[in-house]
């Protein structure tokens, strides 16, 4: 085998790697990685998308496909160095903005919409996307949200998101944000409105 070809395997096995992770299908994610890296994929639009995986345009399933794709397009890898700072330190900054004064993430113009999706309407909400499977443990059905993209339950988005939550009801138990379902919605002058959703979860 060629040194070329094996390295073309490599970068399809690579980006259909990547394409899992991010929640799409692997039959799916092997078709879009086929003479394809998350480059080229990025520049593809939503019939290109379609016709090379073999789906209508106008289904559920490109949509989720879409949004995952154009998320990629909008981040940037840069190195950073982690700096940490003690909580004591930031209890004791009579300077740090407090309450209504601090900033809210959710409210700067590049952030986009983020909205907490209610428990109860989380099967109706993802139906489309069909990710209701058989549980092994009853007769019955599962939401398998696992199978969603995930956010860190540390975001800034989705700590706003939990700060305000906690102040309409403090009663509500400790770690009750894990696994919770995040509508995110996007526009673009390019793409228009797209809507994802992401998965809470506390690490990676």
């Amino acid at each position: 085998m060629g040194t070329a070809r094996v390295k073309k395997l490599v970068v399809k096995s690579s980006t259909k790697k990547r394409l899992v992770e991010l929640g799409v299908q692997e039959e799916h994610a092997h078709k879009l990685a086929d003479d394809a890296n998350m480059d080229a994929i990025k520049q593809m639009s939503v019939e290109q998308v379609a016709k090379k995986i073999g789906i209508d345009s106008d289904s559920a399933e490109i949509e989720k496909i879409m949004g995952i794709i154009r998320e990629q397009g909008t981040r940037k890898r840069t190195r950073s160095r982690r700096i940490t700072i003690s909580q004591k330190a930031i209890d004791d900054d009579d300077d740090a903005p407090k309450g209504s004064d601090r900033f809210n993430v959710l409210n700067h113009h590049l952030v986009p919409h983020h909205e907490l999706i209610p428990v109860d309407e989380e099967a109706k909400t993802l139906e489309p996307w069909g990710l209701e499977e058989a549980d092994l443990a009853s007769d019955g059905t599962r939401l398998a949200k696992e199978l969603l993209p995930k956010i860190l339950i540390t975001d800034p988005a989705v700590q706003v998101l939990k700060e305000m939550t906690e102040l309409e009801d403090d009663e509500l138990p400790a770690g009750w944000l894990t696994n919770r379902v995040v509508r995110v919605v996007r526009y673009s002058k390019a793409s228009g409105t797209t809507t994802a959703y992401r998965l809470i979860v506390e690490e990676n």
